[in-house]
């Protein structure tokens, strides 16, 4: 990303290189952050996002160049029952539809650091709580025998300050105090959110939520 006098130019950086994919002046920047899905805010921006809308799960989708993309339930889950997340581990992002399809939402994520502890597939919100307390699982304390074996609620907590329960045991969605981790794989399996994003989810999701990792 170069800032000039009056124009923003953002580039997009890969394997190949960088190849510029917009440009735009001071205020239609300043504009796209303020959209809650424009830019997600980091120590230094990592990614630019987009809103483009896929048709179909498959060979034939479009791929996003950046972390989010509008997104049809109905290429992911049956029905809208008791509301429903989809949590993209590819781009990095979690997205909500309300049980009346009248709320529809794209939040940034963390995903799991590794492919060995990302775990994929259809599950639920069987508990939810605020202010979580965390502990390591065995495998957490055997790799790290200095972590602590219980942490309070508080600053220091890794799980934030909302937590969805999943039905998978050790796995959860929830907040992160630690903001550099949002849209990074950066969890040992969870999928993180910045505070103020899962308070909100936390308010819309319910016991029940059908949740798809993919």
């Amino acid at each position: 990303m170069l800032f000039g006098h009056n124009n923003v130019r953002i580039f997009l950086i890969n394997k190949h290189g960088a190849s510029e994919i917009t440009k735009m002046n001071r205020r239609q920047f300043t504009k796209s952050i303020a959209s809650g899905i424009a830019i997600a805010t980091f120590p230094q921006l990592a990614q630019t996002q987009s809103i483009e809308e896929d048709t179909k799960l498959g060979d034939g989708v479009i791929r996003n160049i950046s972390s989010f993309k509008a997104r049809n339930w109905k290429t992911y889950f049956d029905d809208l029952e008791n509301g429903a997340i989809l949590s993209d581990t590819t781009s990095r992002a979690i997205h909500f539809w309300s049980e009346d399809n009248k709320i529809y939402k794209i939040y940034p994520t963390s995903v799991p650091i590794s492919d060995e502890l990302t775990k994929l597939g259809r599950t639920k919100i069987t508990r939810k709580v605020v202010g979580p307390s965390w502990r390591p699982t065995p495998s957490m304390l055997k790799s790290n025998p200095e972590w602590p074996e219980f942490v309070p609620p508080g600053p220091d907590n890794p799980l934030g300050t909302h937590a969805l329960y999943l039905s998978w045991k050790y796995y959860r969605i929830h907040g992160t105090h630690d903001t550099r981790k949002i849209g990074r794989r950066s969890s040992n399996g969870c999928i993180g959110l910045y505070n103020e994003h899962i308070k909100e989810l936390f308010s819309l999701a319910k016991i029940g939520t059908q949740v798809l990792l993919i």
